[in-house]
């Protein structure tokens, strides 16, 4: 019966505010997954994690594998519990002519089982020639151009806690918009830019439930420019502690 009291008392305190708040303390454990064509990704790897900081404590593990290629199966994903002991993952990786369905789904699933993430930039034409919609679905949007590059302005369509801070004339450094042909059932666009070559506005932040895990997304990315940008890394650093829960809807 003591035992029975004990346990009880020792719940109850876990779940009490103050322990929430000592566990929100805690340094958030993140995974940073990048590599593949056509961008400069070790400084984008610096500077996103130097972004992230003026935010929050985070201890980062950075993977870069793949090569520079539009194809990589990357040795990372062979491990079923590739994601285990983090609270969030960012996939920043490019590899447009990868089409496996079951190395995809050695992605999706650990995402669907509740392992929040953040994709940025080329992670949303990342696997794209692929059969199945997995990883779309994953993402929130299906996306597979993209508009030239250009300084685009940034219109909030939402209200969210990820877009506080967000000034409402934010226009972008050169990067380029991504063609939004789906924005899937489970996203929310939180905002869009204007095509100005078509004319449509398309989401270029988002929100997205995929199984148990939130996930945020970003189509801008593009530029070490972009990323130079204290907006953008703002918008990411809201967007990577909303997707982890410690910022509430």
């Amino acid at each position: 019966m003591l035992h029975r009291i004990a346990f009880i008392v020792f719940a109850t305190l876990l779940s009490s505010p103050a322990a929430r708040a000592a566990d929100s303390s805690k340094p958030l454990r993140a995974l940073l997954i990048t590599g593949g064509c056509c961008h400069n990704y070790t400084f984008q790897s610096q500077t996103l994690t130097n972004g992230v900081a003026k935010h929050a404590k985070v201890e980062w593990k950075i993977v870069n594998e793949g090569g520079t290629g539009t194809r990589a199966e990357i040795p990372l994903y062979d491990d079923p519990n590739w994601a285990k002991g983090f609270d969030v993952v960012v996939h920043n990786e490019c590899f447009a002519d990868t089409k496996s369905s079951d190395y995809m789904r050695k992605i999706t699933s650990v995402h669907k089982a509740g392992t929040p993430a953040v994709v940025i930039h080329c992670a949303m034409h990342t696997y794209r020639s692929a059969e199945i919609d997995d990883w779309r679905e994953f993402l929130g949007v299906t996306s597979r151009r993209h508009d030239h590059q250009s300084n685009y302005a940034v219109k909030k369509v939402a209200e969210h806690p990820i877009l506080k801070g967000i000034p409402d004339n934010w226009v972008t450094a050169k990067d380029e918009l991504y063609i939004i042909d789906e924005l899937w059932p489970n996203a929310k666009a939180l905002a869009t830019s204007k095509s100005e070559v078509d004319g449509k506005d398309h989401p270029v932040a988002w929100v997205n439930q995929y199984g148990k895990a939130r996930v945020f997304g970003t189509t801008y990315g593009h530029s070490d420019d972009t990323f130079r940008d204290p907006v953008f890394l703002d918008l990411v650093s809201r967007g990577l502690l909303w997707s982890a829960g410690r910022i509430k809807d």
